[in-house]
């Protein structure tokens, strides 16, 4: 079980073009998720959970050639992004228990992915101070997402199922774990992710 609350309002706000850039495309990616899924938060977390995934994995990937060809330590980068990268996958395979998506939102996602994917590794090829400061603003706006879906939880307007298993192993949360608990503690990773990236974003821009 968490012990401490998340810091859940910090905010970055853009102050470079690099970071109005960023800025602009979470707002971009935040109006074609809400179009598209509405208060459908369940189905929301298993899309934005699939992309959400991948810059991890794209970042780890390319500081680790980075090390290589410039011989030298990572400075725990690696380890870091690998770490975010696999917390998201979790969170995915946990909301796949609750929301059970379609088929239509099955081949979104492998559509979503194949585009996200190669966009956000040529961002971080072509900067990647740009691309960490843009994950920030994305758990940014996690964060506002999962602040929704627990208001509509609270009010009962969504139905407080109990936790999937998965998600009550991973988060060695109570065995009567409902749905409120599953948002609260991957809203809490989201603001760890969200700190992390802005920072090494900072760091890159300091040089």
């Amino acid at each position: 079980m968490l012990t401490t609350p998340a810091d859940l309002t910090t905010r970055h706000d853009p102050r470079t073009f690099s970071d109005r850039v960023a800025f602009s495309f979470t707002k971009f990616l935040r109006f074609i998720a809400d179009t598209f899924f509405a208060k459908r938060y369940g189905h929301r977390a298993v899309v934005l959970e699939t992309i959400a995934a991948v810059p991890g994995m794209v970042g780890a990937t390319l500081q680790h050639l980075k090390s290589l060809r410039r011989l030298q330590d990572d400075g725990g980068w690696i380890h870091t992004l690998l770490a975010e990268a696999e917390n998201e996958r979790m969170h995915l395979l946990t909301f796949i228990e609750i929301a059970k998506p379609s088929w239509l939102e099955r081949w979104l996602i492998l559509l979503a992915q194949g585009v996200f994917y190669n966009g956000f590794f040529l961002l971080y090829l072509v900067s990647s101070r740009t691309a960490h400061r843009a994950v920030g603003y994305f758990e940014q706006e996690a964060i506002v997402s999962y602040t929704e879906y627990l208001a509509e939880i609270e009010s009962g307007r969504i139905e407080n199922v109990a936790a999937p298993q998965i998600a009550i192993d991973y988060w060695k949360l109570g065995p009567d774990a409902r749905l409120k608990d599953v948002v609260i503690a991957v809203r809490a990773d989201e603001a760890g992710h969200r700190d992390v990236n802005h920072r090494f974003a900072d760091e890159l821009s300091q040089g």
